[in-house]
């Protein structure tokens, strides 16, 4: 099989828990081509195909000198196999551009994971608007009147922007209000900008939970985000501890709720927030975790991984 990664440059990885590497070792295990580009490599004229200018890698096992370059090309995207679109945030407007980019691709042949219509139509924030009953008190507005009075209701909250990543631009503002004003313009830019607020949820000591969700079925453990410090953000990218855990009745329940729903949308691989029994987010783009969770537990979720993906190719 022929797997072409859209990815971040090569060079950025931190291969001890980069995901898109552990899925890359995964497929060379198995003696499937590796093939790799950036979102700014590809390309599409009249009457041609969408093509990207792709290299072919081998990975080498050298933790110094991880991979080697083995030929490289110009090469339509529907000569792959498989398309596994691991490009992280943030969503912005290459991103977008890149989705729709990778859609032709596939009106002409090519097989996309996760599949770009899939990808815009679950901003990873706003996805949960659709799971209410699954999620704890939250409000998405512009206005700073409508934020002052879920305040009100529910004194301890969290205001996030929607593009954000890795816990970036988050705030926690408690029942003295202390700071709400400023915060809201900072956030809201005086009623530009459309906010999250969800009320505050004491179980986020006992970790941000991230729950994997490959082709409709969960992984059997999540890894835990703990916010440490004077931190409440659980984020990796923010300082959080990840300890991987056996997932919850009610995580378990959460996960085979959306998974079936999720996957036949085109969402081979999908990362559910937990805090608490409140599912706080949906991320579809590149979720994480993999290498953190099989370094902890022993469970490979890079197999499970392939396995879906050639599941997914044979249907």
């Amino acid at each position: 099989m022929k797997i072409l990664f859209v990815a971040d440059p090569l060079d950025s990885f931190k291969i001890y828990k980069d995901t898109t590497f552990a899925m890359m070792r995964e497929a060379q295990a198995r003696h499937h081509s590796i093939s790799v580009c950036e979102p700014q490599q590809m390309s599409w004229v009249s009457g041609g195909r969408v093509q990207a200018d792709c290299r072919r890698i081998v990975l080498t096992g050298d933790p110094h000198v991880w991979y080697r370059v083995d030929g490289g090309s110009r090469l339509a995207l529907k000569d792959f196999d498989a398309i596994v679109m691991r490009k992280d945030p943030p969503f912005d407007s290459e991103f977008f551009y890149a989705t729709h980019l990778l859609e032709q691709a596939e009106r002409e042949g090519a097989r996309v994971f996760n599949q770009p219509r899939a990808l815009r139509d679950h901003p990873e924030k706003l996805a949960i608007l659709e799971f209410p009953q699954f999620i704890g008190p939250t409000l998405v507005t512009r206005s700073a009147q409508d934020v002052r009075d879920f305040h009100a209701v529910h004194k301890d909250i969290i205001l996030k922007p929607l593009d954000g990543m890795g816990g970036m631009g988050i705030f926690r503002v408690k029942g003295d209000g202390l700071n709400l004003g400023s915060i809201i313009e900072t956030l809201n830019k005086d009623g530009a900008e459309t906010v999250m607020i969800q009320k505050f949820l004491p179980a986020i000591s006992e970790g941000d939970k991230r729950v994997l969700v490959i082709g409709g079925k969960p992984v059997p453990y999540s890894l835990a985000r703990i916010p440490q410090g004077g931190e409440v953000r659980g984020n990796l990218a923010a300082g959080g501890k990840g300890v991987a855990m056996p997932l919850t009745e009610r995580d378990r329940f959460i996960a085979e709720s959306l998974g079936p729903v999720l996957n036949a949308r085109g969402l081979l691989l999908v990362g559910l927030d937990v805090i608490g029994d409140s599912l706080t987010e949906i991320n579809v783009t590149s979720p994480t975790c993999f290498q953190e969770i099989f370094d902890q537990t022993g469970f490979d979720v890079a197999a499970m991984f392939v396995d879906a993906l050639e599941q997914a190719l044979k249907g």
